[in-house]
């Protein structure tokens, strides 16, 4: 009907306005920030997903680098960053996290990972570890299976003759492989014949 048509069309007028005027207030917030002296990275509020669109378009016109982050819908937001202060790949990965960025935390874990690097290295280089366990199982159960237990409980292990690689003597069809495909085909041809 002509009345839905028109209020169809005053609320894609109404939507398309509301764009407008939020992307020309991201651009004032961008333009704020960029001004900014002290302030690196600025976190916006949760918005939904074409805001979060709008939002990116200005930071990339703006020469920022921009991420969103956020697990459900709701609760996703954009971040924008100078080029200068652009994050590093722990950055991003705690935001992801739902974390706070903190340098200082990330410098002594990156300490810490080049102290067991180099502890590890270390071990390396001075060889091998021993095989087999630090101690002894036997001693630990000593009080439960006594000292000879396991010598009366080996068997000598024999080779099971009928496993594995089959010698020929114990080959019940010697026939080949060339030979059985023929006898098969040629049984399939008889049988083919006799439906005939």
């Amino acid at each position: 009907t002509p009345e839905q048509a028109a209020r169809m069309k005053k609320l894609q007028e109404q939507e398309k306005r509301q764009k407008v005027e939020f992307r020309k207030r991201m651009e004032l917030e961008v333009s704020q920030f960029i001004q900014a002296t002290g302030e690196p990275r600025r976190r916006f509020q949760p918005m939904n997903k074409i805001e979060r669109s709008i939002l990116h378009d200005v930071a990339e016109v703006a020469g920022l680098t921009s991420f969103s982050f956020g697990d459900d819908e709701d609760s996703r937001y954009v971040m924008v960053f100078k080029k200068e202060f652009a994050p590093s790949d722990e950055e991003l990965d705690a935001y992801r996290r739902g974390e706070e960025w903190d340098p200082a935390r990330a410098e002594e874990r990156r300490r810490l990972r080049e102290l067991a690097a180099q502890q590890e290295e270390a071990e390396l280089e001075s060889g091998p570890a021993p095989p087999g366990p630090p101690n002894d199982y036997k001693d630990k159960y000593r009080h439960l299976i006594g000292s000879d237990a396991a010598k009366a409980a080996a068997r000598t292990m024999e080779a099971n003759k009928a496993y594995g690689c089959v010698p020929v003597a114990n080959k019940r069809d010697t026939r080949s492989i060339e030979e059985a495909m023929n006898e098969i085909r040629a049984k399939k041809r008889l049988r083919q014949a006799e439906d005939e």
